[in-house]
């Protein structure tokens, strides 16, 4: 099975019209991205903010923390009771606590790692999450190009889990569009941004991605 995730990160104007009309298409998840300024150099919405773009929402809402202070955005959002909250290996020294904290609030846990990090350095939690999401661009900012390193990372992700019976799924998340998304197909969930939300025709572009399923 596999899944649409659409990152509503690109809106900046009718931001809420157009949350409210993605969330009544054909996508499996809303994608929040959620920036501190620190982790990364972007900031995004409060959490008031993002409840207010999302209140009338009917899809599941998969979190993607790019944050330093990770226990306290995770407090935050967990209030949307969102089925992912996913972190970043590299805002923690301590990712098993990030890990246990977020199961403490029944909801699913996404481990993610930048482009520069190694799926080696997640082995020690593969048994412990229920997401991997693999950036493919450097986090913090959409419209990059998908960067074809992550390739190898959901590859040797599916070859760990199938040889260990791990549950987790990958997620790809970073320059995908009707081309790129070919390359990383072993994957089970991506994040589609800016080729959704910049286009005229939100849904024309959500059946190309998914007609790739």
């Amino acid at each position: 099975m596999k899944y649409l995730s659409t990152s509503i990160l690109g809106f900046k104007e009718n931001a809420k019209e157009n949350i409210k009309k993605i969330d009544s298409l054909n996508t499996d998840y809303l994608h929040i991205d959620i920036m501190d300024g620190i982790f990364v150099p972007n900031k995004t919405w409060s959490i008031e903010e993002t409840k207010t773009l999302v209140e009338s929402h009917t899809k599941p809402l998969d979190v993607h923390l790019m944050v330093s202070d990770i226990k306290k955005y995770i407090d935050d959002f967990s209030t949307l009771n969102p089925t992912y909250i996913t972190f970043h290996f590299e805002a923690t020294e301590n990712p098993k606590e990030i890990i246990e904290y977020i199961k403490s609030k029944n909801i699913k846990v996404g481990i993610s790692i930048k482009p520069r990090t190694t799926v080696e350095d997640l082995i020690p939690y593969l048994n412990l999450v229920d997401l991997i999401l693999i950036m493919s661009v450097e986090p913090g900012k959409g419209g990059q190009e998908y960067l074809t390193s992550a390739n190898e990372k959901i590859d040797e992700l599916e070859l760990l889990r199938n040889a260990y019976r791990y549950n987790y799924l990958i997620e790809v998340d970073g320059g995908i569009n009707n081309n790129t998304i070919k390359e990383c197909l072993n994957a089970d969930m991506f994040v589609v941004g800016s080729y959704i939300t910049s286009s005229e025709d939100f849904e024309e572009k959500i059946n190309e991605i998914k007609s790739n399923f």
